[in-house]
């Protein structure tokens, strides 16, 4: 196990959860808003294809050779069209600023982030670092260049398109 230091913003309302786990099998701690004073009465609301960048009111030290992915929820995905922007979200070892969850309304509907309420997941991930080499030819694979959709669509195996 990994320790992920978690530090308050100095605004942040400390009634509201710090990362956590829902479940003993659960991969994600789950983050939840931490809205500005001005904002906890009403709400953020994102419009149809808006995006708003949600506070969570920590910040995170992450250890070396570590990352802290932001992935969606399922839920909110399902229910409202509700997702991040950059899924997932990469916070890097070396990153020491406010943690905050960039969520884009996929929906028909506006939608509205409630101070306190679970908005994303967090996934903390070993880091393997790579290495460029320049080369004249790649080897080759049975895939070779096929890019998008190459390989087929469901579950046909054989057989004519």
């Amino acid at each position: 196990m990994a320790l992920v230091q978690v530090m308050w913003e100095d605004w942040a309302d400390r009634a509201v959860a710090l990362p956590a786990y829902q479940t003993a099998g659960a991969a994600g701690a789950d983050l939840c808003a931490n809205l500005a004073q001005a904002d906890r009465a009403a709400g953020i609301e994102i419009a149809p294809l808006g995006r708003v960048l949600v506070p969570t009111g920590i910040r995170v030290a992450i250890p070396e050779g570590y990352e802290m992915q932001i992935r969606p929820r399922s839920g909110l995905a399902v229910k409202f069209g509700i997702t991040l922007a950059n899924a997932p979200g990469t916070i890097d070892s070396d990153y020491r600023g406010p943690l905050g969850v960039a969520l884009v309304n996929l929906g028909a509907e506006p939608y509205v982030v409630r101070h306190g309420d679970r908005i994303a997941q967090a996934v903390l991930a070993p880091v393997v670092r790579m290495q460029m080499q320049v080369v004249v030819a790649l080897d080759e694979t049975q895939r070779g260049a096929g890019g998008f959709g190459s390989t087929g669509f469901g579950p046909r195996s054989g057989g004519a398109d």
